[in-house]
């Protein structure tokens, strides 16, 4: 099977599409953005998490001369009119933590029934000088009053999925995996995957 670049440079994020296609597609080859010196930091500048999975996925295969297979993720929370969504990594500009913080200020006194939230993702594979591959997963859920966990990354110490008491970073990557917007995203865009074997 032919290689395919990781168009991201978020560990947290290649470590989490590697271990969901470990059980996917074991066969499948991954290599990081980083071991390509010239390759740039895309700015996610688009409307959707369309057009920033589309953008990245185009660049790492232009740069690489690799398939590429990139992907962009947000929280959408009811409350917040679908807020923080596609700027969710840029939501405080500040980071993961200053971003939690943020939406639990921004959520204060909202009761527990008005606080649901989707993950969503998009992935995007591209082939070198030829077509984009795309496909959607979302995961309901709500935000949490506190952080807790202290597994995952992003949003996980907040978002609680749906029929769960724990949030995402108390129930840890394996049960994560299972149910998650990546993994959801991931597994439809596996026969595209499957076709550059």
């Amino acid at each position: 099977m032919a290689e395919i670049v990781l168009a991201t440079r978020n560990q947290g994020k290649v470590r989490e599409v590697k271990r969901i296609f470990r059980k996917l597609l074991p066969a499948a080859r991954f290599v990081s953005l980083a071991g390509f010196p010239k390759a740039r930091e895309v700015r996610e500048t688009g409307n959707t998490l369309e057009e920033n999975a589309g953008k990245k996925a185009r660049y790492a295969a232009g740069v690489s001369g690799l398939p590429a297979l990139a992907e962009d993720s947000g929280i959408f929370v009811d409350a917040l009119g679908g807020r923080p969504g596609v700027k969710s990594s840029r939501y405080s500009s500040k980071g993961d933590a200053a971003n939690n913080k943020k939406m639990l200020h921004e959520l204060r006194g909202v009761p527990a029934g008005k606080r649901g939230a989707a993950y969503k993702c998009v992935a995007a594979l591209a082939v070198p000088g030829g077509r984009v591959f795309f496909a959607r997963g979302e995961c309901r859920g709500k935000i949490g009053f506190v952080e807790k966990g202290k597994n995952g990354f992003g949003y996980d110490p907040l978002f609680i999925p749906a029929g769960f008491a724990k949030t995402f970073a108390e129930l840890g990557p394996r049960v994560k995996d299972g149910m998650s917007h990546r993994k959801r995203a991931l597994k439809r865009i596996l026969p595209a995957v499957k076709r550059l074997a």
